[in-house]
């Protein structure tokens, strides 16, 4: 509910393509320089008390919009320094979060829990821009804000039932490690056979192709002259082809991870740089489907490839390099989409971000499974 009213406010107080572009990099930038901290955490301490002092942070920005916004005090740099405080907890805790999933079942069944987990992700990118849509209309849009400090509760009761092991025989000989053997790990996993061209592939993903939700508003509110309703609309159907992603993935479990990635990932490309050619909000929708159900499928397909390569002693580093790929190309994908979309157009900033993802991913394509 929040990623619908946040964009929208920023645009009523004045914000700009750039600044939209800027508070995204702002809650993606941190995990460039703190997810693998939260990686080496995630291997050493106990995941659930990570997940519980960091998210409890989170969950008191959203409650200090609400506040800043009552009293008339809210300012567009204010959001953007809150958006910089939920990256960086995000940073340190969402390796240990992903890591539990890893934890609790057994590699036979890590394809379809990784997709189960997928599932439930995208059901709160269908229910809540819907809900926020309709919110905003009724009440207003400091309802969503509030609406996403109380799912925090929730939230902190799963993680406190399902408490996985905090410690396992192999997680307390890792604390052993001093930082240099760390990044030795880490190093390893990107040599890894595949692993390396799998998270640049998840890198790129995030670059050229993930801008497009940051800015759908723009395009929605500046290129389709439409309004709130619509915008919560077009996240809704980015949701639904969230869901039917995994929904494959389910049914395809013997296909080759890898492969499947990076597919979805070159077809992603072809996605985007379509965006430029919408004239109506149901063309975006419908391109939007299209796009969560690729995105899915690309990164929770490398995602599984990568938790397939990984043990326990490193299951939090690998999920920190996933991540850093995944945010970190995010971050610098909305600052470089923003500025182009400030010096020309939205048009021209979609067809760029979509040719030199098809090409990107062509090339890694053929180099991970190139003959030997």
């Amino acid at each position: 509910m929040q990623s619908v009213a946040e964009p929208w406010l920023l645009l009523s107080i004045g914000g700009s393509s750039f600044l939209l572009g800027l508070d995204a990099f702002a809650m993606n930038a941190p995990f460039w320089i703190l997810v693998l901290l939260g990686g080496i955490l995630a291997d050493r301490k106990d995941r659930t008390r990570i997940i519980y002092f960091f998210q409890g942070i989170q969950m008191l920005c959203p409650l200090v919009i609400v506040a800043l916004v009552a009293g008339g005090w809210i300012k567009v740099w204010m959001i953007i320094v809150l958006s910089l405080i939920v990256g960086i907890t995000d940073a340190l805790s969402t390796p240990a979060f992903s890591s539990l999933i890893p934890s609790i079942v057994n590699s036979d069944d890590l394809k379809p829990a990784l997709a189960l987990n997928s599932i439930q992700f995208n059901l709160s990118r269908v229910m809540g821009p819907a809900i926020a849509g309709l919110v905003m209309l009724k009440f207003g849009f400091l309802w969503c804000f509030g609406a996403n400090a109380a799912s925090y509760v929730p939230f902190f009761l799963s993680i406190y039932w399902l408490r996985p092991p905090g410690r396992t025989p192999a997680r307390q000989a890792s604390d052993q490690q001093n930082p240099i053997s760390a990044i030795e790990g880490i190093r390893g996993i990107v040599k890894g056979r595949k692993t390396g061209w799998a998270l640049l592939s998840i890198l790129c993903t995030g670059l050229f192709c993930g801008p497009i939700l940051t800015f759908s508003p723009l395009i929605v509110k500046d290129v389709l002259h439409a309004g709130v309703g619509q915008f919560g609309g077009v996240l809704t159907a980015f949701g639904i082809g969230g869901m039917l992603g995994p929904l494959l993935i389910l049914t395809t479990q013997r296909f080759n991870s890898m492969k499947m990635s990076l597919t979805a990932a070159l077809v992603y490309g072809l996605f985007i740089a379509s965006v430029s050619q919408v004239k109506a909000v149901w063309q975006l929708a419908f391109l939007l489907v299209g796009s969560g159900f690729l995105l899915t499928v690309a990164n929770t397909s490398a995602n599984t490839f990568l938790q397939s390569q990984a043990n326990d002693q490193n299951r939090g580093q690998t999920a920190s390099l996933f991540m850093l790929a995944m945010r970190g190309g995010l971050s610098l994908g909305n600052l470089a989409t923003g500025m182009i979309i400030s010096f020309s157009s939205v048009h021209l900033a979609f067809i760029l971000n979509g040719f030199l993802a098809i090409g990107v991913q062509a090339f890694i394509f053929r180099r991970a499974f190139r003959q030997k």
